[in-house]
């Protein structure tokens, strides 16, 4: 049976313009985009609303943070993994790379074990028996400054629907923590270290570096290959950590923490993807560069929620409102990243793109959903 859905009278937000409008979905598909303020019969008014494709969300801890909403406390993953689908469906992302990390550390004082090959299996069963509201891809965060990388990303293949790896070196004293005193805050705070933990796990961490780094990010990178993943990189802090990127075959830089880095990474081509979180607060919570310095210079390409799934749409209006171009802002959260992983059937209101879309209005200066469409199915 035939499903149709019209939203008219919509200011729809298109790849490069906004204008009032309407868009015909039938069967999950755009198949029609017409202009004007008209409401046809059947058709549902949306009032002016705006209307704009679903959000496409690269880089997420999210669920991570459902498996494990408290310290030492492990939730049912199944549960976890719906109420994550379920919260994200409701802040108006439809599509989303699920970050996991590969790398343990099962030995010293801050040690944590492998998780993720189970947790995917688990995902990718749900959403094979339909149970999942939104669209899901695997971000593999392969951590260097770890012991067991090799082993748990060689238990990934072709048939996960890994969309991205990146790597990720914690090594102290560089990248996203190169003051040790704001990593000592974050890390003693995190894991209640006393001062001699948190100088034996700096010293494990870059005992870990010396001894695996170089091998770690070559079986990274020979993974991504492996998969057809988009190779990532994270926290690019020099032109030089952009120029090993580059020759790695890295195409997107998740969160660079300097001018530097970014106007190196456009240089090289590479996407350069900021967190909401930076956006919104004015600031990096680590004291890097701000995603809104980045954007007056036209060095923001892509934003990523990071670790607020809500801020990720109110981010896209506020960097519109900036750029004054809500067209342009709105991109930066749908067709660029869908764009920067190969998605080619989402990401824009145009005909023939699969029907995951958004409409809301702003309210006391931030967006208000109103409601979320994943593939012409109302989800929220």
């Amino acid at each position: 049976m035939t499903e149709e859905l019209i939203l008219a009278n919509a200011t729809l937000v298109l790849s490069n313009e906004t204008r009032r409008g309407s868009i015909r979905i039938v069967d999950g598909t755009i198949i029609d985009i017409a202009d004007g303020g008209t409401v046809p019969e059947g058709a549902r008014d949306c009032e002016g609303d705006f209307v704009t494709p679903g959000l496409v969300e690269l880089h997420t801890d999210n669920l991570e943070r459902h498996i494990q909403p408290r310290p030492k406390v492990d939730w049912p993953h199944a549960a976890a993994i719906i109420a994550h689908d379920a919260e994200l469906a409701g802040t108006g992302i439809t599509t989303v790379f699920d970050a996991m990390r590969v790398g343990s550390i099962p030995s010293g004082r801050a040690r944590y074990s492998k998780y993720a090959r189970n947790l995917a299996s688990e995902l990718l069963e749900l959403r094979a028996a339909d149970a999942l509201k939104i669209s899901h891809f695997l971000h593999l965060r392969a951590e260097v400054c770890s012991e067991t990388l090799v082993d748990e990303i060689a238990e990934f293949g072709g048939d996960d629907r890994v969309g991205i790896v990146s790597l990720m070196d914690h090594t102290p004293g560089q990248r996203q923590f190169r003051d040790i005193n704001k990593l000592e805050a974050y890390v003693r705070g995190k894991h209640a270290m006393s001062e001699e933990d948190f100088v034996q796990h700096v010293a494990q961490l870059k005992g870990l570096r010396a001894q695996y780094g170089d091998l770690h990010e070559v079986e990274t990178v020979k993974a991504a290959q492996r998969y057809g993943a988009v190779l990532a990189s994270h926290d690019d802090t020099t032109a030089e950590q952009v120029a090993t990127s580059a020759a790695h075959g890295i195409e997107l830089a998740e969160f660079p923490t300097t001018v530097e880095a970014a106007q190196a990474c456009h240089e090289h081509g590479i996407q350069i993807m900021m967190g909401a979180p930076n956006l919104i607060r004015g600031g990096s919570h680590s004291g890097n560069v701000a995603a809104r310095e980045l954007a007056e210079l036209d060095l923001l390409d892509i934003i990523s929620s990071d670790y607020v799934p809500s801020a990720l749409l109110l981010s896209a209006v506020k960097v519109g409102e900036l750029w004054g171009d809500m067209a342009r802002g709105i991109r930066t959260a749908t067709l660029a990243p869908a764009q920067a992983v190969g998605l080619s059937d989402r990401g824009e209101l145009r005909i023939g793109a699969r029907a995951d879309v958004l409409r809301f209005r702003m309210r006391a200066g931030v967006p208000a959903l109103r409601a979320v469409w994943s593939r012409g199915q109302h989800i929220a």
